[in-house]
């Protein structure tokens, strides 16, 4: 066998494999004997037909396209097993020479795992931030408070003011005709955010319950309806409730009321012990993202270097399709899964936004690719520093996924498989390299606060993040998995593949 490696595009290699013209005849008889067991051939028993009453069952070339394709497939595995590769994908074959008598010659092209290489990623010069609670920011969360616990009180003495909430009856006319949704028995709004059209509330600045008005007002070029869009319209309306948000004072009392609190010191003592945990948990997330972000700058995805192409430049450097691909789907299902949480369907968003799934994938697309850069590179530093996580972790997991998604047969049978497993074990190990990352650098700066460690968290669970169950939901394959799975000589598509 000759072969001949060359680099493609987007991590993918091309290999030419030549095979000598007896490999090719050897081939031919076999595909003869195959077919003839499986075609039915009048007048012959099963495997006995020749070659030529096989072809005038079949068609004439069929024998040659079986044994080529069988050759094929068997010397592409055979290449492949001498690579350091693991190919993600099941190759694309061009056929370029298969006559008999003459050497078979095809092209085989494969997407391949990027090889890592790292470069620094612990001698950043950056530190945590950590925000500082002073009084304005109890203040802030004092204010919040009384806002959540408000009272709707009758207003009295007075008209109608912007932030005052307000039940309104209206009739909307157009050159003098009712038209629809410009009319409402009682509508409740918070005079101010015009809610309806832009200046329609201002009319009712000043007005008592029981009073009216009218006035004509222009609906927006923008506005969704079409037929209403840039139109001139008559509306009478009707004051008929009008309340205030009343706030409580900031108090002993407010406090007793917002729990076990002797007075508002005490409260505000706590709301800024509450604000400094805050501040901590919000310091080591944001620290963990820059110290990763530095890492992937740091870091390059190519070939192998053990493949040793020639003149294999930058345009085959990057990540695989299919690695993104993968990514751009479990972004789309966290997508689906945040619609849904807003009691919005996929159907209604894209029917508003004119958005097509192409363009949202297209939109995703760029995000992708930086969370697969952020997978292998954290996996290739928990190799690195040695991370690991023991079986009864993952299987701990597994049995938590199984009361979480009681009612989600798939989802618990992803979690339960040797793919789910996989994925679970690479996202504890890579949280457990980043945690190590930061551990590392506040034992080596001993002068900076402690900040509070993930793992602190006794009910923190890796099934907590959105990604991992859209990566459940989508049969998602850790990158870090195929990094721990080798090619299998018969199949080339390797488990590794999505």
């Amino acid at each position: 066998m000759k072969l001949t490696l060359s680099a493609a595009s987007h991590n993918s290699i091309t290999l030419e494999v030549e095979l000598p013209a007896e490999r090719l005849d050897r081939s031919v008889v076999d595909a003869v004997k195959r077919l003839s067991q499986r075609t039915r051939v009048p007048g012959f028993r099963p495997g006995k037909a020749p070659r030529v009453m096989l072809e005038r069952v079949l068609r004439p070339g069929s024998v040659l396209e079986e044994a080529v394709e069988h050759l094929a497939e068997d010397a592409y595995r055979e290449a492949v097993m001498t690579l350091p590769v693991l190919p993600l994908t099941a190759p694309s074959v061009e056929v370029l020479q298969g006559r008999e008598g003459e050497p078979l010659i095809f092209r085989a092209t494969i997407q391949v795992r990027p090889e890592v290489k790292l470069g620094d990623y612990r001698n950043f010069n950056f530190r945590p931030e950590i925000d500082v609670i002073d009084d304005p920011k109890v203040d802030t969360v004092i204010e919040q408070l009384r806002e959540q616990n408000a009272m709707l009180e009758p207003v009295e003495g007075r008209g109608a003011e912007k932030g005052d909430y307000a039940v309104i009856g209206f009739a909307g006319t157009r050159d003098g005709e009712p038209f629809d949704g410009g009319s409402a028995e009682r509508m409740p709004i918070i005079i101010g955010q015009d809610r309806l059209i832009p200046g329609f509330e201002d009319h009712l600045v000043g007005l008592g319950v029981g009073d009216s008005t009218e006035f004509d007002i222009t609906f927006p070029e923008t506005y969704g309806e079409a037929s209403l869009a840039g139109q001139v319209a008559h509306f009478a309306v009707q004051v008929k409730e009008l309340r205030a948000k009343v706030l409580a004072p900031a108090d002993d009392a407010f406090a007793r009321e917002m729990g076990s609190f002797a007075d508002l010191a005490e409260l505000r003592t706590e709301i800024g012990k509450r604000l400094e945990r805050n501040a901590l948990d919000k310091a080591r997330h944001e620290f963990a993202d820059r110290i990763i972000d530095y890492a992937v700058a740091n870091a390059s995805f190519g070939l192998p270097e053990g493949l040793n192409i020639p003149g294999a430049g930058p345009e085959s450097e990057g990540l695989p399709d299919v690695l993104v691909d993968q990514e751009v789907e479990v972004m789309h299902d966290e997508f689906r899964s945040s619609l849904a949480r807003q009691g919005i369907s996929e159907e209604a968003y894209v029917k508003v936004t004119g958005q097509s799934h192409e363009d949202l994938h297209a939109e995703l697309r760029p995000r992708a690719e930086q969370r697969v850069k952020v997978l292998l590179v954290v996996s290739k530093i928990a190799d690195t520093e040695g991370i690991v996580v023991a079986d009864n972790e993952v299987a701990g997991e597994v049995a938590e996924a199984r009361e979480r998604y009681a009612d989600n047969r798939k989802l618990v049978g992803y979690f339960e498989s040797d793919r789910g497993r996989s994925f679970i074990r690479s996202t504890l190990r890579r949280s457990r390299t980043v945690e190590r990352l930061i551990d590392d650098w506040l034992a080596a700066h001993p002068e900076h606060p402690h900040l509070p460690h993930a793992e602190d968290d006794a009910d923190r669970s890796v099934l907590q993040a959105a990604s991992v169950e859209a990566a459940g939901s989508v049969g998602a394959t850790d990158p870090a998995f195929l990094e721990e799975s080798a090619p299998d000589a018969g199949d080339p598509a390797p488990a590794g593949s999505v």
